[in-house]
């Protein structure tokens, strides 16, 4: 009888026998790559994450894993071609932290990567992309166990202890004879001292958990490869509903849609004196009013559709044709009205300036329109699970995208461009940012440029802390920019 898997995946049972000799090999090879480039704790990111990135993603080719094959009419020639680009994209956004210094775009960039792994092992095993995006993560929790087999089978056969035994008399020769090598030759010593620092208690520390982070990653991956849960890709159980009891609710939000789509139309694409007779504000004043109200609305009818579409009854002909025309009317409105919120956040950001958390709403804004768009394609068709990866995937591509913008140099711009156009500036917003935004800053003239640039100079610092494994093209360039360059802000002079 096949070992159930735990209760949250019960398809998912653990693999038969105790990882081969290869995974092991893997697992161990990551860690140590792991170890070695990623940055410590109190190290900047950078070039490291990549390289760790590239190191695991090696090992799981290594333990089995393959760009997917088309198979019939279940995964299509495009779907099994998506379905491989997820590792290289997991990658690729682990290279963001080498480029940008943005810290909140790396760290979002960072758990895309490991949902975006994640999902390149787990395939189509998981009808919910959630559980896709996490199921490494779960497999490496529940990997010690299926280790402790392999373990149990080398402590019967003596092989590990013998194993083991090597290993430390290969640390015992390296820790002699690299001293004296490095010793002997400077440069030597000096690409010693780059690859080996100086262990002490906190670097055995950070050196122990990167170790087993990178180790976690191919042994999670190693476990999902092994037994991936059993596909469910039979149909989805139909509605309990009644057409009635689904009719009635969906309807009066088309409604209500309807209406407010027709209003705010005539009063948001007028002219601004049409908008200042009908509500008493200018265009900004009543873009900022209420465009945090239509990010909700946009978001809670996302919700609304994909459970509609869900659990929409289709026995009937006429119920598909309900389906069709109130889920495709609710998604097509609310298109609409995502196109009134990305309108009012653009004459927002003209009248009082960019900032990232306005780029950063504007650009969900788009992400939520495309997820739409795919939800409305997604009904016509009556295929409700369908557009769901597209989603995930829409999403990862907007962090690449974002990461391409370079957002805080961007914004940067365009603050400089309103100074030169306004004579209107925040000082104490743009000396916040990173390194990212200096190419953009040092166009602004004295001393305003000044009382920007020096916050950030102060952040930056000499030198790289991490090494080589903190790496980053973003703040080099910032530092040549400011090399030399003596930034001071007289009192007063900020506006």
């Amino acid at each position: 009888m096949r070992e159930p898997g735990p209760p949250l995946w019960p398809s998912w049972p653990a693999p038969g026998g105790p990882p081969s000799s290869r995974v092991l090999q893997a697992t161990a090879l990551a860690g140590l790559a792991g170890a070695v480039t990623l940055p410590g704790g109190d190290d900047d990111p950078g070039l490291g994450f990549l390289l760790a990135a590239l190191a695991v993603a090696a090992a799981v080719v290594v333990v089995g894993w393959r760009p997917h094959r088309a198979v019939g009419a279940v995964l299509p020639q495009w779907v099994a071609v998506a379905e491989s680009l997820w590792l290289p994209a997991a990658v690729a956004l682990a290279a963001v932290p080498l480029l940008r210094d943005a810290d909140w775009l790396v760290v979002l960039c960072l758990l895309a990567a490991v949902g975006a792994g994640s999902l390149a092992m787990a395939g189509r095993a998981f009808r919910s992309v959630l559980r896709g995006a996490t199921a490494v993560p779960v497999a490496a929790l529940r990997s010690p166990a299926w280790l402790g087999r392999s373990a149990t089978g080398l402590r019967r056969t003596g092989g590990g202890f013998r194993l083991l035994a090597a290993l430390l008399v290969g640390i015992g020769l390296l820790a002699v004879f690299a001293p004296l090598l490095g010793s002997a030759d400077p440069v030597f010593g000096r690409v010693l001292d780059a690859l080996v620092p100086t262990v002490d208690g906190d670097t055995l520390v950070s050196g122990v958990v990167r170790f087993v982070g990178g180790a976690a990653a191919v042994l999670g991956s190693a476990f999902l490869l092994a037994r991936r849960p059993v596909p469910d890709m039979g149909p989805a159980r139909p509605s309990r509903l009644r057409s009635a009891e689904w009719t009635l609710p969906v309807a009066m939000l088309v409604v209500l849609f309807a209406l407010f789509v027709a209003v705010s139309l005539t009063t948001l694409f007028g002219s601004d004196d049409h908008v200042r007779a009908t509500t008493g504000l200018t265009y900004a004043e009543y873009a900022r009013s209420g465009f945090w109200q239509l990010l909700a609305v946009s978001v809670l009818t996302l919700v609304v559709v994909v459970a509609g579409a869900r659990h929409a009854p289709l026995r009937t002909p006429a119920d598909r044709f309900r389906t069709r025309l109130l889920l495709g009317g609710l998604s097509a409105l609310t298109l609409v009205i995502v196109a009134s919120a990305l309108h009012r956040m653009w004459l927002y950001q003209q009248a009082y300036g960019f900032t990232v958390l306005r780029l950063l709403v504007l650009l969900c804004e788009l992400w939520l329109a495309l997820c739409l768009a795919l939800m409305l394609v997604s009904v016509l068709r009556l295929r409700p699970d369908r557009p769901l990866r597209g989603m995930a995937a829409a999403g990862a591509a907007a962090l690449l995208a974002l990461a391409v913008l370079n957002p805080e140099r961007f914004v940067a711009e365009q603050d400089v461009a309103r100074y030169a156009a306004t004579g209107e500036i925040d000082v104490g917003y743009l000396s916040g940012l990173s390194a990212d935004a200096v190419p953009a800053l040092v166009a602004l003239p004295e001393p305003i440029r000044s009382c920007v640039l020096a916050p950030i100079a102060d952040r930056l610092g000499p030198a790289e802390a991490g090494g080589w494994r903190s790496t980053n093209v973003s703040r080099d360039r910032a530092r040549d920019l400011l090399g030399g360059v003596r930034l001071s802000c007289p009192p007063g002079a900020r506006p």
